[in-house]
């Protein structure tokens, strides 16, 4: 190791360096040294951002390094709040959202002034299933969460999503409006609030917030469904025209993809 970290920023040749900076992100895995583990990935990340290799190292880098630190939390805090907090995450990727809810009230009720945890509360209502009373039960959730932490841009979107999904366009807007103000980067909340605004009727509205969000992803052919509706009902026939054969470009790559999946069978 000490070796490697001399020598590697000197090389000069991409193909050797890439070696020595492989060589080290496995040497510090082996020793555990989690902080030379992440600089040289991060070094790998800027000089080959797109390799195959690099990308699946982060993943499995990342997941071992967490793993590690759930086992320690558990070893020397396993009554802290953050501590059953990690447990009540475990059972929400099991889809026991029963089970996570309890935790999670049982730690609001030691700590009521914790950020996220009603926002989890309120995610694990909805996903029970569908019902005006589950509607309701997470929509309270939600408002509180915005309560302790108002820059919460989830919360918002999903008091925007609850009411977008009973029809209240205009209850909705306001929400993702401000979901898309706290972070300029929720694709979602841009793509919720162009469809609302279409719903509504307001399609000069609809059309930047749809622009931005083709811009964050730009592979997703909703958006630009979307798009050419807005642009469609506000005269821009040429723009409607483009944004549909890209949406059905886009739709029919997918198609095909899936059909391409291994043991997939015609529907």
């Amino acid at each position: 190791m000490p070796a490697l970290k001399k020598q590697t920023p000197r090389i000069t040749d991409k193909k050797l360096k890439y070696r020595a900076q492989m060589a080290i992100v496995r040497c510090a895995m082996t020793l555990k040294d989690d902080q030379s583990t992440v600089n040289a990935l991060f070094d790998l990340k800027r000089d080959s951002p797109l390799d195959p290799e690099v990308l699946y190292m982060t993943t499995q880098i990342f997941l071992e390094i967490a793993l590690r630190a759930s086992q320690t939390l558990t070893a020397v805090a396993p009554y802290s709040y953050q501590s059953r907090e990690l447990q009540a995450e475990t059972l929400e990727s099991q889809n026991k959202w029963n089970e996570a809810a309890d935790i999670y009230r049982k730690i609001l009720e030691e700590n009521p002034k914790l950020r996220g945890i009603h926002f989890r509360i309120g995610r694990a209502e909805l996903s029970q299933p569908e019902s005006p009373t589950s509607a309701e039960a997470a929509k309270k959730e939600f408002e509180q969460e915005l309560a302790i932490d108002p820059v919460n841009a989830a919360a918002e979107f999903w008091l925007g999503e609850i009411a977008r999904r009973d029809g209240q366009w205009e209850s909705a807007i306001p929400h993702f409006v401000r979901a898309t103000t706290l972070d300029s980067k929720f694709g979602q909340a841009f793509l919720a609030l162009g469809m609302t605004l279409n719903s509504a009727g307001r399609f000069a509205d609809a059309v930047s917030p749809l622009e931005h969000y083709i811009q964050i992803d730009p592979g997703d052919p909703a958006g630009h469904y979307q798009l050419s509706i807005a642009y469609a009902r506000t005269g821009r026939k040429a723009d409607s025209a483009r944004e549909l054969t890209l949406q059905q470009k886009l739709y029919d790559q997918r198609q095909g993809g899936a059909d391409a999946q291994p043991g997939s069978s015609p529907q």
